[in-house]
């Protein structure tokens, strides 16, 4: 495959992606800013589902002086990711695979972004326990994907609300609903008290939460 359809791969991912998650470029900005509260200017930061390389390329641009170790399982998704850094590609280290399949480290910070939410309950304990060991002590960890209520006629609720998003943003009606119901019959999202739960039980603290929109949620935690 060509460069050129490389690269609009990746355009059209991105597009994609900032269409379903709301203020996503924000999100991103935000995780830079909170990690730069503890990751030195020559700083060493692990991301996690890092396939298509957004929160790469914000981060590789904010911050000149860090580098980064890349984790996704998808081939196409680092070659994508690749594209979307440009010339910050050669401050990237890929690893394909799992956060088995990361470093050691010890690193100075880390994220999981729209990732977690593909991870049963105690596969998504057993990956933040492992990526808790893989940071210095009190290094910033940040983490957001799906999280929203799932009882009482709740989770139908909010994703209602999120197709009723995708449709304001231009997404077709048909096509926003189905999204929704694949997302209730293959996700395994947990409600937001059980995601800030799994954090501490897998050692972090200071869990807090700095992003909410619509069925996306976000924390921040100390390892």
């Amino acid at each position: 495959m060509s460069g050129a359809t490389h690269m609009g791969d990746a355009a059209s991912y991105a597009a994609r992606v900032a269409r379903h998650v709301p203020g996503l470029k924000d999100l991103h900005r935000m995780a830079g800013l909170l990690l730069a509260e503890r990751v030195p200017e020559a700083g060493r930061v692990l991301v996690l589902g890092a396939g298509g390389g957004l929160e790469l390329r914000a981060f590789a641009r904010a911050y000149p002086g860090w580098r980064f170790d890349g984790v996704d399982p998808s081939a196409g998704m680092i070659r994508q990711a690749r594209d979307t850094l440009g010339q910050d590609d050669d401050r990237v280290t890929f690893h394909q695979g799992y956060i088995d399949d990361a470093p050691e480290g010890p690193f100075d910070g880390a994220t999981c972004l729209l990732t977690l939410h593909f991870l049963p309950r105690e596969e998504r304990l057993r990956t933040l326990r492992q990526l808790h060991r893989r940071l210095r002590p009190a290094a910033l960890f940040v983490m957001a994907h799906h999280s929203f209520p799932q009882a009482d006629g709740l989770q139908d609720l909010w994703l209602r609300r999120n197709a009723a998003w995708l449709v304001s943003g231009g997404v077709p009606e048909a096509q926003a609903m189905a999204g929704m119901a694949t997302m209730k019959e293959r996700l395994p999202v947990l409600a937001p008290e059980e995601d800030a739960a799994l954090l501490a039980a897998a050692g972090f603290r200071e869990v807090q939460l700095f992003y909410a929109a619509l069925t996306f949620k976000g924390w921040i935690a100390w390892a």
